[in-house]
């Protein structure tokens, strides 16, 4: 049983699992959606939510020091500064009424090579 289990391991290690879904949020970002199988659209919608939620906390930041500590703990998480720039910049602007729920997953049925779950992961 998977009791109390706290994430999706995806059958990588824990380096090579980090690195692809910094990468995914990172495209998420740049590109607005993204089509993924649906375990890695469930764990990606996690960081993506928390680095939105980064972002919000960037811009609502009075000084320039608050700013700069959000960042990078976006930074931190998606490793890649021009998903930041767009993160702060653009992204998280359109959120700042909204209190959680930033992507959203639709299935879009099955792959052919490997019968695999995909899905849509895409901002709302």
């Amino acid at each position: 049983m998977r009791h109390r289990v706290d994430h999706r391991k995806l059958g990588r290690t824990s380096e090579h699992r980090i690195a692809l879904l910094r990468n995914l949020v990172s495209s998420l970002l740049e590109h607005g959606r993204v089509t993924t199988t649906l375990a890695k659209a469930k764990e990606a919608r996690r960081y993506a939510e928390k680095a939105i939620t980064l972002g919000k906390k960037a811009i609502a930041a009075a000084d320039a020091a608050g700013k700069l500590h959000y960042s990078r703990q976006a930074l931190s998480t998606l490793n890649n500064r021009e998903a930041v720039k767009r993160l702060i910049g653009e992204v998280a602007g359109k959120y700042t009424e909204r209190k959680g729920g930033y992507t959203r997953i639709y299935r879009a049925g099955y792959r052919l090579g490997d019968h695999a779950e995909v899905a849509i992961l895409e901002l709302v």
